[in-house]
């Protein structure tokens, strides 16, 4: 057998586990934060007035923190965002993601969040997904 004919396989396969593992890079990439949540009323909202067609039908809708604000570019942003601990045991509901749009800035929102300076308020709804109501939650979060 040529020596050209083995390293082709070879650099091939080497290729492939490269581009595998920088896609697994990729989908492990997230930002560590705290979630607390918001109730009714939603609107009006810093993104969109009083319009209440920018509420996604599920109710799964945040207002974002000043760290992913942006000066109001996140306004539309989806983000997922699950639990990973809590001040007690039983509150994060592991394994639980949720999909939300930012639709309001957290500081200016009509209803009080339930704890101050967190990175991502959620609606009650889309918070009740990954965890049982506390004043705050650590999350992990990631743009999509």
């Amino acid at each position: 057998m040529k020596p050209s004919s083995i390293r082709t396989p070879v650099l091939f396969l080497s290729l492939l586990a490269f581009l595998l593992l920088a896609m697994q890079l990729h989908l492990s990439h997230a930002d560590v934060g705290t979630a607390a949540y918001y109730s009714p009323p939603y609107t009006p909202t810093a993104c969109y007035g009083n319009d209440p067609a920018q509420l996604p039908s599920s109710n799964h809708f945040a207002a974002a923190g000043e760290s992913i604000w942006d000066n109001g570019a996140s306004c539309g942003r989806q983000y997922l965002v699950w639990c990973t601990s809590a001040i007690a045991s039983g509150i994060c509901i592991h394994n639980q993601t949720v999909e939300v749009r930012i639709v309001d800035y957290a500081p200016s929102s009509s209803s009080r969040p339930s704890s101050d300076d967190t990175t991502i308020v959620l609606s009650t709804t889309a918070f009740d997904v990954i965890g049982k109501f506390a004043a705050a939650v650590n999350v992990e979060y990631q743009q999509v």
